[in-house]
């Protein structure tokens, strides 16, 4: 999905004018992307003379980032709230079964979407 790096967005319209489904606005002098409204055409992506439209796998390692704090955050509550440090690692068996069915999903899904060819 795309994104706007709103360092290098000039605000100069003209992802607005060419987005086919006008998902595209202006919010504090930068563009933003609608991706209620987006249909990931990537139009945006190659008419943006700035570079500001970037591709979300960018953001993977923030992505991954993200889940790690987030498992940690919560294997503290459950120690927290359930009693003891134990409950930690239970919570991240709980966590990597969360994210391996996420991958799971994925993989199934990309393998529907082949067959859509």
């Amino acid at each position: 999905m795309p994104w706007i790096d709103e360092e290098k967005c000039t605000g100069c319209n003209i992802c607005i004018k060419k987005c086919s489904v006008n998902a595209i606005t202006i919010e504090g002098e930068k563009a933003k992307i609608n991706m209620e409204e987006c249909i990931r055409c990537g139009i945006c992506h190659s008419v943006c003379p700035e570079e500001a439209v970037r591709h979300d796998s960018e953001k993977i390692p923030d992505d991954v980032k993200a889940n790690v704090e987030k498992t940690k955050g919560f294997m503290e509550l459950c120690a927290k709230h359930l009693g003891d440090d134990k409950e930690k690692d239970k919570c991240l068996i709980r966590m990597k079964k969360y994210f391996n069915k996420e991958k799971i999903v994925a993989v199934k899904t990309l393998d529907e979407l082949e067959k859509l060819k």
